[in-house]
């Protein structure tokens, strides 16, 4: 990721922001500029609580470049509270751990440094919420 990038899209690695159509109410996530759902303009900027389930999993064994530390990881689709899907790496949990229905939450994390004096990434995971885990 060039500099200029990751500067210009901290904020949405940094927190859970999408937007709210103003005309049918929809949720957004990631950003649009047009709502899928009646397509009309879609620009309120809407905060997500960062609280969630795991929809569905899987786990990474062969990671891209710049992750191969991490691997095996899990990814997920997690479900926001607030309805969207996205998809995002689950961190402090072992995969063997991991199941449909688990709460989650957003954590910020490093992502990844571009060499030893390079770069370095933050953006959003999701971790289990342990007092919601401790009932499955």
């Amino acid at each position: 990721m060039s500099s200029s990038s990751h500067w210009r899209t901290r904020r949405q690695r940094l927190a859970l922001v999408g937007e709210q159509c103003p005309h049918c109410q929809a949720m957004l996530f990631p950003p649009r500029d047009i709502c899928p759902s009646c397509h009309g303009p879609a620009k309120e900027p809407y905060h997500y609580g960062g609280v969630g389930s795991v929809y569905s999993f899987s786990e990474v064994y062969t990671a891209p470049d710049a992750y191969e530390h991490y691997a095996p990881y899990v990814v997920a689709l997690v479900q926001l509270e607030e309805g969207p899907l996205l998809t995002a790496q689950l961190t402090d949990v072992e995969p063997e751990d991991v199941y449909v229905g688990m709460p989650v939450e957003m954590v910020t994390r490093r992502l990844r440094a571009e060499g030893p004096e390079g770069l370095i990434s933050y953006g959003y995971k999701f971790r289990p919420v342990p007092e919601r885990v401790a009932a499955h």
